[in-house]
């Protein structure tokens, strides 16, 4: 009998574990369960289409008729619940699907506040992570003059752009002193925030909201703590995501931040696995790990699937890498950048070309991050270096060499003396 294969979610992780499986089982039975879409869509490309530089069809990497080729079952459901002892998930609708091994990659959704009045407003208030999210944003748009953005991370800078694309004011909320200390030195941060309001953002740092005003169930504004009142027909919240594990408060899966696995993407529940945003893997002596990022949700799809196929799996966290734009800003992070041990060295140099920089951080001897703006980078020859333990001064002499030759976007690096 065929091995019966399903995966909850039809995200990068679902998707790549589907594609990963048929490979090696040309005659397994394989469904992928998704109450968001039919087609796995490229999240990460969620703003184009919202900025209507590409028709949400176009979102969709893999052409429709993959799914039929490859044998790969789509249901348009939500799973309500698991029943291990059964091997089979239940459907919203009332279905059942049942299994032989079971992949979890439910992705995250976003985190909710719990601001006075925001429960009152029924309409206005978006995120922006799923298509329904790109639903309610389109929805709203049109009747909206001015918009706060609340967030200072990537989606709430992305959505800050769609925003003003579409001609809207946008008072842009962050708490922090500078825009997102996570990934961004107050330097690299001071280039975007400058980048931000050269197009028109009003963007307030270290500023929250107190309160939420709604009129007839439609956000009508909100209060910061420093007690001014800022109207607004849209309220975007982007304050982060959460593994997406609420429905299974009342399941036997094990949970923490995310579903707990083992380097192997095993749950303690026999033949079920999880990968993606919401798996929380613990290595021994390691902290318990969430990568809640597009590169590795793909990674861990691959490799929960090698797993579910009895491979021997030992999942240890690469060299991180991440890559975007803020508005027209390249912006290239490799490495330990900012979250670098405090005996480590930063190099901070701004070049000529405006709104671009490179920061190099070292650590006895060897480099260890890169931070890069204004500019595109091969993240693949900074990963390598890192790895190599390469010293600074071979990582400024070979710098141009992990430059990508595009066009009109090849900064011009000068000789890099003086180290900070």
């Amino acid at each position: 009998m065929s091995m019966r294969f399903v995966i909850i979610g039809n995200g990068i992780a679902g998707v790549t574990a589907a594609l990963t499986l048929r490979e090696r089982e040309p005659k397994a039975e394989i469904t992928m369960v998704s109450g968001e879409t039919d087609y796995f869509f490229s999240r990460t490309a969620l703003m184009y289409a919202y900025m209507d530089q590409i028709p949400r069809r176009n979102l969709e990497p893999y052409e429709r008729k993959v799914y039929d080729t490859q044998q790969i079952r789509r249901v348009r459901d939500w799973v309500e619940s698991i029943d291990a002892a059964a091997r089979e998930v239940r459907l919203r609708s009332g279905g059942t699907l049942p299994y032989d091994a079971l992949l979890i990659a439910t992705g995250s959704v976003p985190r909710v506040p719990d601001w006075p009045g925001l429960a009152d407003a029924k309409s206005g208030v978006v995120h922006f992570v799923s298509m329904q999210d790109l639903d309610a944003c389109e929805q709203s748009t049109p009747s909206t003059q001015r918009a706060v953005v609340v967030g200072g991370g990537l989606i709430g800078i992305e959505l800050v752009e769609c925003l003003r694309h579409h001609g809207v004011e946008v008072t842009f909320l962050v708490r922090e002193p500078w825009y997102w200390p996570a990934a961004l030195n107050r330097e690299e941060a001071e280039i975007v925030t400058a980048h931000m309001k050269d197009h028109g953002v009003d963007i307030r740092l270290g500023e929250e909201v107190a309160e939420v005003f709604s009129e007839a169930g439609r956000v009508s504004g909100v209060a910061t703590k420093a007690g001014e009142r800022i109207d607004c027909q849209m309220l975007g919240i982007s304050i982060g995501v959460v593994p997406a594990i609420h429905w299974l408060k009342e399941s036997e899966v094990p949970l923490g931040r995310g579903i707990i696995v083992d380097p192997a993407f095993r749950t303690t529940v026999p033949n079920v696995f999880s990968a993606g945003d919401c798996a929380e893997i613990h290595r021994d002596g390691k902290k318990p790990l969430v990568e809640q990022i597009w590169y590795s949700a793909k990674r861990q799809g691959r490799l929960a699937a090698l797993s579910m196929l009895g491979d021997m799996i030992d999942y240890s966290p690469p060299v991180f890498f991440n890559s975007s734009k803020f508005f027209e800003i390249e912006f290239t992070t490799v490495g330990e950048v900012p979250r670098a041990e405090s005996d480590a060295r930063s190099h901070f140099f701004a070049l000529r070309q405006k709104n671009t920089c490179v920061r190099i951080l070292e650590r006895d001897g060897a480099v260890t991050g890169f931070n890069m703006l204004g500019s595109r980078w091969n993240h693949n020859i900074l990963e390598r270096w890192i790895l190599e333990k390469r010293s600074f001064d071979f990582a400024t002499a070979h710098l141009g060499e992990a430059q990508f030759d595009v066009e009109f976007g090849r900064a011009e690096l000068p000789a890099m003396g003086g180290k900070r």
